[in-house]
């Protein structure tokens, strides 16, 4: 519905559209196999100056907004959801330097970010803090003008791709949430080790990896924002800002997967006729393009709240989320069904539609936490009604 976009939003979902034309879905299924980075696709990125619209201008970025970055995201995931997440997954390590950063962070690392000279990665996650975020068991110790830092992240998305990575370990673990604290760290810092590479179903492009800090020292002027204590909610921060770009990711493999069903199913000859005009086949399409509008929408709505500065998004973020990428699971399914056999086999491409579907209802909070999130929002407000 391209009357509802202005033209910036038009522009930047030209320019992906014609990335993912020219330099994704050439790619995609290969890269699927081997698990090789998109380096090809993130070259083609930074010759147009998209590797980092959502920075503000005053570091060197576009200043686009949340909303643009979601409608490039989800076009780049329409053609391979895991290119789309190797994009959007910097937008994720840079914004708690957006949000919470110092001035001086802001000036020396975002604008290599903008433009595509340094890849970023966030590594919050450990083997007993997922969902649980509080729980983290990396630890930082202030020695003299410097930081010690020892633990061990999991699922760092980037990982092996990154040049910089915010870090969040806990200063002082009796304090709780309260203690988490967090840090920007260069991959060539000594005590920093790329670990264990992840065998992953789908987004096989994807590094996602195992980091770990043993006596990691890092100076105090790469504590983020300049004081302890802060990075819970740096951390909770940015995730309100990325489930509205995760979810973008669930809409763009969600439409992907029904182009195919679309093509796949006029095509199709049974019974002397195209599939496509069966009613029951007609339905299910129907479902699909229903769910796929519906999920847009809401997302485009979450990114429009963020980029407005509405004080409270956590709830109409979350719900972006939930919807939107348990609709990319459902479509991506169903499409699967749609092509019979055929979507079983990996000659076609839809069924990587399917595996590439589920992470996205898995990370960035899983689904459960989301719905969690919605339900206590609901229960305040209507506490406070």
């Amino acid at each position: 519905m391209d009357e509802l976009l202005t033209k910036d939003n038009l522009y930047y979902r030209d320019l992906a559209r014609q990335i993912a034309d020219q330099h994704i879905r050439p790619l995609a299924a290969e890269l699927d196999r081997t698990g090789e980075y998109p380096w090809s696709v993130i070259k083609a990125l930074q010759e147009q100056g998209l590797m980092g619209i959502w920075i503000p201008k005053d570091y060197g970025g576009e200043g686009a907004g949340l909303l643009n970055l979601c409608i490039m995201c989800e076009e780049m995931s329409r053609a391979c959801g895991g290119i789309g997440c190797t994009y959007v997954v910097n937008a994720l390590g840079s914004f708690p330097i957006i949000l919470g950063g110092t001035e001086e962070q802001k000036k020396k690392y975002l604008p290599d970010i903008a433009e595509g000279k340094k890849l970023i990665a966030f590594a919050l996650s450990e083997k007993d803090a997922g969902s649980d975020a509080g729980s983290l068991k990396a630890r930082a110790e202030r020695v003299g003008d410097d930081y010690v830092i020892n633990g061990d992240k999991k699922w760092t998305t980037n990982g092996a791709a990154a040049n910089l990575y915010t870090v969040f370990a806990s200063v002082n673990p009796e304090r709780g949430t309260r203690g988490v604290t967090a840090f920007i760290v260069e991959r060539e810092t000594p005590g920093f080790e790329l670990g264990k590479r992840e065998d992953l179903m789908g987004i096989r492009c994807v590094p996602v990896n195992e980091t770990h800090f043993r006596d990691c020292r890092v100076s105090a002027s790469q504590l983020l924002g300049g004081a302890e204590g802060r990075g819970f909610k740096h951390a909770m921060m940015t995730l309100d800002v990325a489930r509205p770009f995760v979810a973008a990711q669930g809409v763009g493999i969600a439409q992907g997967a029904l182009d195919l069903a679309l093509e796949y199913t006029k095509n199709r000859q049974q019974f002397g006729r195209s599939i496509a005009s069966f009613q029951g086949i007609q339905f299910m399409l129907a479902d699909m393009a229903t769910q796929v509008e519906a999920a847009r929408q809401l997302v485009y709505a979450a990114a429009r709240a963020v980029d407005a500065g509405a004080k409270d998004v956590s709830k109409i973020s979350a719900m972006s989320k939930v919807f939107a990428t348990d609709t990319a699971m459902r479509v991506a399914t169903d499409a699967v069904q749609l092509f019979g056999g055929y979507g079983y086999c990996r000659d076609y491409p839809i069924e990587k539609y399917m595996r590439d579907a589920k992470i996205t209802q898995i990370y960035e909070g899983t689904n459960q936490i989301q719905r969690m999130v919605i339900g206590r929002a609901l229960i305040r407000e209507g506490a406070s009604a």
